[in-house]
């Protein structure tokens, strides 16, 4: 067997390639337009290998092929100038490229090799199902256990709440890291521990739903999971997935962040990404099981691989880490113990993305096509899923499926009726439409597209809006979410007065900080020690948006205001009280 690895440089442009067994590496040099530099493309070429399935692929997909095919939707990344990404896929249960595009180490010059160690963000949740699942089967609990049968330390919210309800973000557990932003305390700047997390989840008076009833992402319920599983099994989370899942399947490079001052050799520093300005954005902290699983496209690819030949766990195992929960409504999640279960054009596939401080993070696997993609980026401009589905492109047979009724166009002045501000009927949460241009936003964000005269289509979800048109309300559904109602409600035009009679000092015990709202200059803003100050914007009456979230203000029987209440995707109507 022969494993070449070869690094290429030109001015200001490189990559790096790490061949498989039973391929070897060549150099092909190509010359860019208009007087640039040289650009060196390493491309590999398949040798006569019998019984060789890379050989056996159509001439499209053959590995030179898909090297340079590969190199070309890295482009950009391809660089001694920025970070970048590595990148893996696997065939029918062979590794069939492994890449790296940029650097590791901008401060050290260290080149981004396909075996860097880099952070997987949510990547990681997959593992510590997994690892709770070990337990199950080994007679240690069960999935419908009360979470405080093994966490005691959780409040007592009067309404079952299960580890399974904890890995498939059914809970209502807010997300500690939220909780934490909130106290001024974010994730990147302070250390926090396993010990940190489970105080403000312990803190927690009220979930955002009852359990069953929503989905809400929560990083909460899988480091809960890594506390329970160390406490289940005697063990430390990490020794416990390194002896029953890692060794077991050769994944030699994987390990948790579980104390992130250790040296980690070929691990790559993580940057955001100001417009071409790199900053280190590194995760100095320790709780893991939610994010923190570092490792290298090879190893993931190995782990989806036990998903076909089950080395750890068995095919009842996979199917159990597969079964998408059903809220109480009768939705599908479409999220399973870790994992994202769905379609795409057609074919089935499993998923998750991370995203954990600089670093960016996307594995996928389509089970029919014996296909997976894995990518792993070390800064914040990457769109990891975005590379991966092109990647995973390369070698899908099919085109995907066109958005049904995506080219339904509407009058122009038809974005213009529908723009407002959108209160939930049943729920904290708003939706602000905007129109420019002729086109409907989620703020300044995404874009819907029109699938029917009275709908419209966001991602994975739909807004329905009036049979006339006109939005006085809409209902948005879709994945994951049961049906909500908004009513559109006018922008709020506060007067001098009105502000005044918000300005106080709130405290919130939950998040365990007390702010200040002021105006200054003719404006509310929220001022929080030691140094921020953050502006509220006017939505509806009583209701601002702000860096916090959107914050609604709280009136007593007399009209007094009272409190003020923040809620955020992840963490709803959290109470401030007026001191």
């Amino acid at each position: 067997m022969t494993i070449v690895a070869i690094q290429t440089w030109s001015e200001g442009n490189m990559h790096t390639t790490r061949t498989i067994p039973g391929l070897v590496a060549t150099a092909r040099t190509t010359k860019r337009a208009c007087g640039w530099p040289s650009l060196i493309v390493a491309a590999l070429v398949a040798v006569s290998v019998a019984g060789s399935r890379v050989a056996a692929q159509p001439a499209a997909n053959a590995p030179a092929a898909r090297a340079q095919q590969v190199d070309a939707i890295f482009a950009r990344f391809d660089a001694t100038s920025s970070p970048g990404c590595t990148v893996g896929v696997g065939v029918k249960g062979q590794r069939v490229l492994e890449r790296g595009y940029g650097m590791a180490d901008l401060e050290h010059d260290t080149v981004l090799r396909p075996d860097a160690i880099v952070e997987a963000g949510s990547v990681s949740k997959q593992f510590t199902a997994a690892a709770v699942l070990l337990l199950a089967r080994d007679g240690k609990l069960s999935l419908d256990d009360p979470v405080r049968t093994h966490i005691p330390e959780l409040p007592e919210y009067g309404v079952p709440l299960t580890i399974r309800h904890m890995l498939t973000h059914t809970a209502g557990l807010r997300d500690w890291g939220t909780m934490a932003d909130l106290g001024g305390w974010p994730r990147t700047r302070r250390a926090h521990t396993h010990a940190h997390a489970l105080q403000i989840m312990a803190r927690q008076t009220a979930l955002n739903f009852t359990p069953g009833t929503d989905w809400s992402y929560s990083n909460s319920g899988y480091n809960l999971a890594a506390i329970l599983v160390s406490r289940v099994s005697g063990m430390s989370f990490a020794d416990f997935t390194r002896t029953r899942i890692f060794e077991p399947l050769g994944m030699r490079d994987t390990s948790w962040r579980d104390d992130h001052r250790r040296i980690v050799r070929r691990r790559a520093m993580a940057y955001a990404d100001a417009r071409g300005t790199f900053t280190t954005l590194m995760p100095f902290e320790d709780v893991h099981g939610n994010g923190g699983l570092l490792t290298t496209v090879g190893d993931l690819l190995t782990w989806n691989q036990n998903f076909v030949t089950h080395v750890v766990g068995d095919a009842a195992f996979v199917a159990e880490q597969e079964r998408t929960a059903v809220l109480s409504s009768g939705v599908d999640t479409g999220y399973g113990l870790g994992l994202y279960v769905g379609s795409a054009g057609g074919r089935r596939e499993v998923y998750h993305s991370g995203a954990t401080a600089g670093y960016r993070a996307f594995l996928v696997r389509y089970p029919a096509e014996q296909l997976s993609v894995a990518v792993l980026c070390n800064v914040t401009s990457a769109n990891a899923e975005r590379l991966a589905r092109q990647v995973a492109d390369l070698d899908l047979d099919a085109p995907p499926a066109p958005v049904p009724g995506a080219s339904v166009t509407l009058a122009p002045d038809v974005a213009r009726a529908r723009a407002g501000i959108y209160r939930q009927v049943d729920g904290p949460q708003v939706l602000v439409l905007n129109e420019a241009d002729g086109a409907l936003r989620v703020s300044d964000g995404p874009v819907l597209s029109a699938v029917s005269p009275t709908a419209m289509r966001l991602g994975n979800a739909t807004v329905e809006f009036g049979a006339d048109g006109v939005a006085t309300r809409a209902r948005v559904s879709g994945a994951s979410i049961k049906p909500r109602t908004y009513e559109r409600v006018p922008r709020a035009t506060p007067t001098a007065a009105d502000l005044r009679a918000f300005a106080g000092r709130y405290r919130s015990d939950e998040a365990d900080v007390s702010i200040e709202v002021v105006v200054e200059n003719g404006a509310l803003v929220v001022m929080r020690a030691p140094a921020d100050t953050m502006p509220l914007t006017p939505l509806y009456a009583d209701a601002f948006a702000s860096d916090l979230g959107t914050i609604r203000f709280d009136r007593g029987p007399r009209g007094a205001v009272t409190a003020l209440r923040v809620s955020t995707d992840r963490a709803w109507d959290v109470a401030f009280v007026r001191q």
